[in-house]
């Protein structure tokens, strides 16, 4: 047990230095050898727990899909007991911590590997679908504590999630101006909980 426990241990902190360097140097250009020197240990020691980049990636890949459910669960009552609640909730899905949390450059760059690479398409999906699960959760505490009312919270995670998405993907490569951020993910905000059915 101590020894898998070690070995996950030095795992995790070769991914997170992965990421690190990712974020000074872009992701495609991190090479092991580059990754190694960066960690101040050998090649053939991160080869020892990776065999490839490819693998890193996918770790890569579920490091960033762990601190976004983090940071969610960290920000937001486990249950939506109330509309302020609910509504505090989707706010921060469009706040600058939420776009800042993880590094833009790192998180579009393993993004664009879904259509070149059928292991890192397969990892985004699980992400993707675990995000989804995670907001969709919220959603059914919402409606069993009666703050809303929509019939169909399939369809309403569904159209929420991808303008979270497409919100956080605007958001964070063409805003730069606080102020300008602020504005334009209030609108998205409004938006969202304008699909609500509420008392």
């Amino acid at each position: 047990m101590g020894r898998k426990n070690l070995a996950d241990k030095r795992r995790q902190e070769i991914v997170i230095a992965f990421y690190e360097v990712s974020k000074d140097i872009g992701l495609e250009n991190v090479s092991i050898a580059k990754l190694a020197n960066h960690m101040g240990i050998s090649k053939g020691l991160v080869l020892h727990y990776f065999d490839s980049k490819e693998h890193i990636l996918e770790a890569l890949n579920t490091y960033i899909l762990e601190a976004y459910i983090t940071f969610i669960n960290d920000s937001t009552p486990e249950e939506i007991t109330s509309k302020k609640v609910l509504e505090s909730f989707i706010e921060k899905m469009f706040s600058r911590k939420w776009s800042d949390y993880i590094d833009d450059g790192v998180f579009y760059s393993l993004y664009a590997l879904i259509y070149r690479n059928k292991k890192v398409n397969d990892s985004f999906k699980s992400f993707s679908k675990s995000l989804r699960q995670v907001l969709k959760t919220k959603l059914i505490s919402a409606k069993q504590h009666n703050v809303i009312f929509n019939t169909d919270i399939n369809e309403l995670n569904e159209i929420i999630f991808a303008m979270i998405d497409g919100g956080y993907f605007y958001l964070g490569t063409q805003i730069e101006n606080t102020e300008t951020y602020t504005k334009q993910s209030a609108i998205y905000s409004k938006h969202v909980l304008s699909l609500m059915k509420f008392h």
